[in-house]
């Protein structure tokens, strides 16, 4: 049993105004946490205990799915990194330093680098595998804006996971063991979480799932079948095209330029006298990727997404090129730009585009656009690529059903490799006929922070916070109303040790306010049951019992209150 006065939780009334979605707000406001800087903050009392609470499980169901836990160095030569190719692929979040001797190094923002190392200096032969090796640590990504709280943070606590194999089908087997780890670690932490197909992005490798926790203020959006047989996220979906087919009877006519006079964008083409419907636009996107110049072409109707774009394209160091390097590259600015004709340059389209006939397009003449444009015969393709971001109500290639769209939280992500890292770092094994080989790895990581800070996110009300039992910072918070009152000091003090003798953790509010200000207090913290000791229910012999999460009050014998209060414990630890 801890005392409220011997810790720090200091509870505010309101959240600081740079606090914008509801679980950054009540992270502040319950005094888990405060701000040192942007992205970085100092987890205060409560906040610690949830953190380690998920910390416990997370460690519980790794060891039980054959995890070795091991802590690996956050400063990291920059060589192992340049090594691995991901120096430049991730340059955006990497923070550099340099020590004395003007050497470099970098602060972990993940651990493939490392591990890979240590592998391929410690394991040689086929009799050592399979391996999978974990840490919880804390990781450093320089996040351009850094925002939400915990959720996108240049400072954060991860549990990062890595398995080396021998084979495809040993690989397959570990991913499937942390796949099932995972769903068992979001259930515990009392989570509604659930697997998606998710993009590999700087990561790489063969195929990955995402874990989501379904927030509106999340930032990812997942497109999933009502039924359950399809989930992914939006960066990684497909479906069976637009709900509006793309044109494809010819016009029979060459192309032909129109005077488009002040019209640079797909509404205003749209718009009479022009009248051209978007699914009726080729739209010309041109990209800068690693000083190559790539012309993308959509339908107008649709939005480029960019993670495929940066998977088919191998790299993510790509951006828009200016409206000056376009011009010198097509002589005329964005508004007017198109493909017919080009050559020189590689052009990718998307699927949709596939067949298209009578479109219009830009005429690559400022104030001029094309009509009559059939795509295969006016336009050469480099490349044809699904290129584009699924909608709602559009149909899945999987289920047949319609797709539905949902934002959420990422809360863990597991990834197939390959030998993308062992085969860069040189971590190879000697199989049972003495041939070299390069191990098959996977890699498998929680946000820790994020994942307690998506309780919240998931979990709360109009007064606070509403813990799952499992992570709560303490199961009960145990108040005599009136600290002056004897008898309530006493009964409270009392219920306290049997409850702690029982194994429950107690918070015991033992400050001198108003009921008011406590009750406020306990709602903002949301422990799981808040029990009552007052002159009135002893009076009648009670404590009252509140549930948190149903606002369920119970009068209960001071007698039997503490067995009443284990069992509703009981009750809430298995109901996720």
């Amino acid at each position: 049993m801890i005392r409220w006065t011997d810790l720090l939780i200091p509870t505010l009334r309101e959240a600081p105004g740079d606090a914008e979605i509801v679980s950054h707000k009540l992270l502040l406001r319950a005094g888990l946490i405060r701000k040192l800087s942007g992205g970085v903050y100092t987890f205060l009392p409560m906040g610690l205990r949830a953190l380690r609470k998920v910390e416990n499980i997370i460690r519980e169901e790794m060891n039980r799915a054959g995890g070795i836990e091991i802590l690996m160095p956050a400063l990291q030569p920059a060589e192992i990194w340049q090594q691995s190719g991901r120096y430049t692929l991730a340059s955006e979040v990497l923070f550099h330093v340099h020590d004395r001797t003007k050497r470099e190094w970098v602060l972990g923002p993940t651990h493939e680098e490392v591990i890979t190392t240590l592998a391929a200096n410690e394991i040689n032969s086929y009799r050592q595998l399979p391996k999978n090796f974990y840490q919880i640590q804390v990781k450093f990504r320089d996040e351009i804006r850094p925002r939400f709280g915990l959720m996108r943070a240049k400072e954060f606590v991860m549990k990062d996971a890595y398995s080396f194999d021998v084979s495809d089908e040993a690989a397959q087997e570990s991913y499937r063991k942390m796949y099932d780890a995972y769903t068992r670690i979001f259930k515990r932490c009392g989570l509604k979480a659930f697997p998606v197909e998710a993009d590999t992005g700087v990561i790489g490798g063969k195929f990955s799932h995402e874990f989501m926790v379904p927030a509106e203020t999340g930032e990812n959006e997942v497109a999933y079948c009502e039924g359950g047989g399809y989930a992914a996220n939006t960066e990684k979906a497909t479906s069976r095209g637009p709900a509006k087919p793309t044109p494809t009877e010819s016009t029979g006519s060459a192309p032909e330029k129109f005077a488009t006079p002040g019209v640079v964008t797909i509404e205003a083409l749209q718009r009479q006298p022009y009248g051209v419907g978007a699914h009726r636009q080729i739209k010309t996107l041109v990209y800068l990727a690693e000083s190559k110049l790539i012309i993308v072409l959509m339908r107008g109707d649709d939005q480029l997404n960019e993670a495929k774009f940066a998977g088919k394209i191998g790299t993510n160091q790509f951006r828009p090129a200016t409206p000056e390097e376009i011009f010198a590259a097509l002589g005329a600015h964005p508004g007017s730009l198109g493909a017919v004709g080009v050559t020189g340059i590689t052009v990718y389209a998307d699927e949709t585009l596939r067949g298209a006939k009578g479109m219009a397009t830009g005429a690559n003449e400022d104030g001029f656009h094309l009509r009559h444009v059939e795509i295969d015969r006016d336009i050469t393709v480099t490349s044809w690529f699904d290129l584009r971001t699924v909608k709602a109500g559009e149909i899945c290639e999987t289920t047949g059903e319609p797709l539905k769209i949902q934002r959420a939280i990422e809360v863990g992500h597991v990834f197939k490799l390959g030998t993308k890292y062992s085969e860069s770092m040189g971590s190879s094994f000697l199989d049972a006929d003495g041939v070299r080989k390069p191990t098959v790895m996977g890699c498998y990581g929680i946000g820790v922070t994020r994942t307690m800070q998506a309780a919240i996110e998931q979990f709360n009300d109009v007064n606070g916070i509403i813990w799952p039992a499992s992570i709560a910072p303490f199961h009960v918070h145990l108040m005599p109303i009136n600290v002056a009152h004897a008898e309530s000091v006493t009964v409270a003090t009392e219920l306290g040790a049997k409850l702690e003798a029982a194994g429950i953790e107690v918070l015991y509010d033992d400050r001198d306010e108003r009921p008011g200000v406590k009750f406020k207090d306990s709602d903002l913290i949301g422990l799981p049951l808040r029990v009552s000791v007052g002159e009135r229910s002893l009076a009648k012999g009670e404590v009252e019992i509140k549930v948190r999460s149903t606002g369920h009050v119970i009068m209960s014998p001071v007698a039997t209150a503490a067995d009443q209060i284990c069992e509703l414990l009981k009750g809430l630890t298995a109901s996720p």
